[in-house]
């Protein structure tokens, strides 16, 4: 009896399976979300709190235009002109954790509120998994959130293919996925997943 369980637990483990979403540059989403002027302008964003105010966040358009992170506004215009400095906006950011997670619990009732833009979840029934997934990456964007989402055996695995996710990646074999990436996508990745706690 006891072997019989235990073969039932393993069957179920071997099943399992996390999903991370992820949606990047959160606190930059958060403080442009419902503003499409600016979908097209270079956009840099900064903690006005802070003493000496820096950039945290970006846009692709701002990095081409030569803005990095760390630099200060000024640095900033001085490279382009044309860069809008956005600042935190804690009330957006609160209003899209709360709406990952909502949607999140419509796949499973396990949900970790891992990070800021950031949820882990834990399936056991992996019917039309994939597919479910990809419409929640849908509801979210219907939202005007911009999110990606990867599913893995572990929860490690799912969050850093989540940030390589275009926009629903699903790794079946961790090795064969790892054994290729640069490891500065690895570091890049485990980074951000730490400050993105702070």
């Amino acid at each position: 009896m006891s072997d019989q369980k235990s073969e039932v637990k393993n069957q179920r483990s071997a099943r399992m399976l996390f999903t991370t979403i992820y949606l990047p540059n959160f606190f930059l989403q958060a403080a442009t979300r419902h503003q499409r002027e600016l979908c097209a302008k270079p956009i840099a964003l900064i903690e006005e709190h802070q003493r000496k105010p820096v950039i945290i966040q970006l846009n692709k358009d701002a990095e081409n235009a030569g803005i990095r992170k760390g630099m200060t506004p000024s640095q900033a215009l001085a490279r382009c002109l044309r860069v809008v400095i956005k600042v935190r906006a804690p009330m957006q950011e609160k209003s899209m954790q709360e709406i990952l997670l909502h949607y999140a619990f419509t796949l499973s009732p396990f949900v970790e509120d891992t990070a800021p833009g950031v949820c882990t979840l834990q399936c056991a029934d992996c019917r039309d998994w994939s597919e479910n997934v990809r419409h929640v990456i849908e509801q979210l964007t219907e939202c005007e959130i911009r999110a990606q989402a990867a599913i893995a055996p572990t929860s490690d695995i799912s969050f850093l293919a989540a940030h390589l996710a275009r926009p629903v990646l699903h790794i079946e074999n961790a090795k064969e996925f790892l054994a290729p990436l640069p490891i500065e996508t690895l570091a890049s990745a485990t980074a951000t997943r730490f400050s993105d706690r702070f």
